[in-house]
């Protein structure tokens, strides 16, 4: 696999030197050829080079981005099929979200009792600081109303697990990490549509209950649905037959919808209770999801192993889908708007740390706090896009924010580790002098 990666590596100078060449000679099709082959080859070829590593899923977001600039209309269309498609949009995402479910378990939520005054100061911090910053971003830099509608969007979304991953490598407060994530993700439904309701409002048109509805589908019942499975592994026998039970009913409620029984509830239930009920079927398909993920995994023991690499996959998704529909716009505005994640993703850092340590927490869990504020759900903002139908515009800042984020994440923390193992050494060095004293 080194030897092929190495390969790669090579095909990517080679891929460099003809578009080089192609781009002065004005062969566009050349060009297009030869930039996506330099983007793959280099994403997948990065791996051979030890320090480089750690920005591979980088590189494929990137080569992601390339592919959509120069091929739009190969992601948008697969014959007749729009690959924007509403219902496409939402599986891919909760699929995405789901994967990140499994990485989480529900002693997670048991860490917010006793993280109790950072989990506060994350929660406040999250969704106050990014949202307003955006807000403010939108104002100073005039953006068409939904692209700015989506600055907002980003920064009003919860955490992402990519937070955690950054926070264990700085040797941070991982505990307090993933307890704010949690939380995080817990307040979204609410928070997210009242945030776009105050800040983007004049922008473009919210719908509270709607916006909330589809976070609860797109974040909520995926993850739901990954701890049922985390419960299985672990729960008695009395809960697990609890859970059959109930996923037996589930599987007879949903069963009878497409029979008649959903036509019934349509004249018996307002809009806002329709909604209601579709909230609780996909809760339903969550828990049988769950409990058949599990039985899955007691015959592919390495199942749960693979499911970060399709979150990957579905977030390369939703980035080269995403560039192909706002390449108009990214032509326009793309550097602009580079440029205005690189604030808003260092004001995260900068406010989330330095608030934190006023507010009395210890460098370790300020640092925490850093990348809780300053790493937002990506995926969950392009998810919301999608089902709004705006991909191309509202989704356009988190196609755009989300390698930055990686790259900005991946260099703090191993910045902070490096400062960590440094005043390891020096107060291992100090307790030993004071020994041999």
């Amino acid at each position: 696999m080194i030897l092929f990666r190495k390969v790669c590596l090579g095909l990517c100078v080679l891929f460099l030197f003809l578009l080089t060449g192609s781009f002065f000679t004005g062969q566009n099709q050349i060009v297009n050829l030869s930039a996506v082959g330099a983007a793959v080859t280099f994403a997948i070829g990065i791996g051979a080079v030890p320090m480089l590593q750690g920005y591979q899923y980088t590189a494929w977001i990137l080569a992601a981005v390339v592919a959509g600039m120069f091929y739009p209309a190969a992601f948008l269309h697969w014959g007749n099929f729009d690959l924007r498609n509403k219902w496409l949009i939402l599986t891919v995402v909760q699929l995405v979200m789901f994967g990140m479910g499994i990485q989480m378990s529900l002693r997670d939520f048991s860490e917010l009792a006793t993280s109790g005054k950072g989990v506060l100061i994350g929660l406040c911090s999250h969704f106050t600081i990014m949202p307003i910053v955006g807000f403010l971003l939108t104002r100073i830099f005039h953006f068409d109303p939904e692209i700015a509608a989506g600055i907002i969007l980003l920064g009003s979304c919860s955490s992402g697990l990519a937070s955690n991953v950054m926070v264990y490598i700085a040797k941070a407060n991982l505990v307090l990490s993933v307890a704010v994530t949690a939380m995080t993700t817990l307040a979204a439904p609410f928070l997210t549509p009242f945030l776009m309701k105050m800040l983007a409002g004049t922008l473009i048109h919210i719908r509270f209950l709607d916006m909330m509805m589809e976070i609860i589908k797109i974040v909520i019942v995926p993850i739901g649905a990954a701890l049922i499975h985390d419960y299985l592994k672990t729960g008695t026998s009395s809960g697990k037959r609890k859970i059959y039970w109930i996923a037996g009913v589930c599987f007879v409620f949903l069963g009878s919808l497409p029979l008649g029984l959903w036509n019934i509830l349509k004249t018996a239930f307002s809009e806002a209770g329709l909604q209601s009920l579709e909230v609780l079927a996909f809760f339903a398909g969550a828990i049988l999801v769950g409990l058949f993920y599990h039985l899955l995994t007691l015959s592919f023991k390495k199942l749960d192993s693979y499911m970060p690499y399709i979150s990957m996959f579905g977030i390369v998704y939703f980035t080269t889908v995403t560039t192909a529909a706002g390449r108009d716009n990214l032509m326009q505005v793309g550097f602009l708007l580079f440029f205005v994640s690189v604030i808003h993703n260092s004001a995260g850092y900068f406010f989330g740390y330095w608030l934190s340590r006023l507010l009395g927490l210890d460098k370790a869990s300020a640092r925490t706090m850093a990348f809780e504020v300053g790493l937002q759900n990506g995926g969950m903002a392009s998810g919301l896009a999608g089902t709004m139908g705006k991909l191309g515009t509202v989704g356009l800042a988190a196609a755009v924010f989300s390698p930055w984020m990686n790259i900005s994440g991946s260099i703090l923390a191993n910045y902070w580790r490096r400062q960590e193992e440094k005043n390891q050494k020096v107060e291992l060095e100090r307790k030993r002098q004071e020994m041999d004293v």
